[in-house]
């Protein structure tokens, strides 16, 4: 599934167990000393991919971008369609490429078993953003291809001809621009993608309005997230308004994520909460349909905490060097050079990993709109203490299920309101916490 947030990675996860052990010639955990890559860079590569639709076009063009700079390499890209699955099973065997994005059933503490360390984290810190989710024993094992803002597609020509111009502030004044959008257009002024699911997940991305960069450690801490003027509150709770107010499309269970691009793109829709990885395929979907791409915007989330919006921004999947590759050298060259040489970032609109390389022109509107970006670390004191609380209280958190709920009893198809929901939920979380936090 390459129509979500991910470039070179993966859209959807398979749940398979990656047996301790099957190492295949992979190597040993051997954290303590960095990779090997002397050698010169030279000879041939293998790097691995699911985006099959590049392998043939732009992919063929950074190839040959790399060999014209290092003379005497070949790289070849291998498209996998079925990444997860294949590339785990190639992981037990040993023949894994040179190159390859880490599969998402690989746990961290088995990272120095299949990759080679980078380096150590601090230094790889001081030159790429997004190093945290491939950390382990202070080194550092991938490298992100690109990264993606949180907040909110929209069509900017619509709002303009409901007479909002600016990105509202607040919820009510996101919810008034939606009323204005039903008033005075033709389009559906929010469409929630409520068939598909995974776009509900997308609500639970956006805590970093509160501007606090250790959200994700105090997180835990919280009882009762969903009480007035927390973070569950906000968020989930302008969604139920949303839907409540019917400013959504009018039947949600006929949604279609595909369809609703080209919607979005012409204007028959107004505005859909996702990633900034969405706008240019939105972008494209408008070219495809005869409209324009210029209409495609990217809003922050409607909360400001100091006067000022906040937006986490996050990297995709991490590509590592295999520990079984036998041309290590040259594959350390051929990632550090996509990283920061080939371009791959821009072409794709998301954030270059590079630290010192700018923002592609779509996200520097974005932080025009007065949006601070902020890169959120990971919980380490309560590292795995959200997950635990989430598998006890049985609320996916960060799934649908408990989304679509929300979003039935707003459009009043399943019973409740929603300080009822919003109560039931902080029932079953905080006696949850109170289990896993004790």
């Amino acid at each position: 599934m390459i129509n979500r947030r991910h470039l070179l990675g993966l859209g959807a996860v398979t749940a398979l167990a990656l047996v301790t052990g099957c190492t295949g010639g992979a190597g040993s955990d051997d954290a303590g000393t960095a990779g090997d890559f002397s050698g010169d860079v030279k000879g041939n590569i293998t790097v691995l991919t699911n985006r099959t639709d590049l392998v043939n076009t732009k992919f063929k063009e950074y190839a040959a971008a790399f060999e014209a700079k290092y003379p005497g390499t070949k790289v070849t890209f291998e498209g996998v369609t079925n990444y997860e699955e294949d590339v785990t099973t190639q992981l037990g065997s040993g023949d894994y490429g040179d190159v390859l994005m880490i599969p998402s059933v690989v746990a961290l503490d088995q990272y120095p078993q299949f990759f080679e360390p980078l380096g150590a984290t601090e230094e790889l810190k001081a030159k790429y953003r997004f190093i945290d989710p491939g950390v382990h024993e202070g080194k550092g094992y991938g490298l992100s291809l690109g990264g993606i803002a949180k907040g909110f597609v929209v069509n900017k020509r619509v709002f303009a001809q409901a007479g909002v111009t600016a990105p509202p502030k607040t919820p009510e004044e996101f919810l008034t621009a939606l009323k204005a959008v039903a008033d005075k257009t033709d389009a559906v002024p929010y469409y929630t993608n409520y068939k598909d699911g995974w776009p509900l997940s997308e609500w639970n991305n956006h805590r970093v309005v509160l501007g606090d960069l250790q959200i994700n450690e105090k997180f835990p801490t919280d009882p009762q997230p969903w009480r007035a003027g927390k973070i569950q509150y906000i968020s989930d709770g302008l969604l139920f308004d949303i839907v409540n107010q019917k400013l959504n499309e009018e039947d949600p269970l006929t949604t279609n994520w595909e369809g609703s691009k080209p919607m979005l793109g012409t204007g028959k829709s107004a505005s859909m909460l996702l990633g900034s990885w969405a706008v240019p395929q939105v972008q494209e979907a408008a070219k495809t349909a005869g409209a324009d791409p210029a209409d495609i915007a990217f809003w922050p989330f409607p909360y400001q905490t100091g006067g000022k919006f906040h937006a986490a921004i996050d990297g995709d999947k991490l590509a590592a060097v295999s520990k079984s590759s036998q041309n290590k050298a040259t594959a350390r060259a051929f990632l550090e050079w996509f990283v920061t040489e080939s371009g791959f970032a821009v072409d794709q609109q998301a954030i270059p990993p590079a630290i010192d390389q700018e923002l592609p022109q779509g996200l520097k509107d974005f932080t025009a709109t007065g949006v601070e970006l902020l890169e959120v670390p990971p919980a380490t004191g309560n590292a795995g203490k959200e997950d635990e609380i989430i598998k006890e209280s049985e609320i996916d958190l960060k799934g649908d299920i408990y989304r679509q709920k929300l979003v039935d009893i707003a459009r009043g198809a399943a019973g409740g309101t929603k300080d009822s929901y919003f109560a039931d939920l902080d029932k079953r979380w905080s006696a949850a916490q109170a289990q896993v936090m004790k």
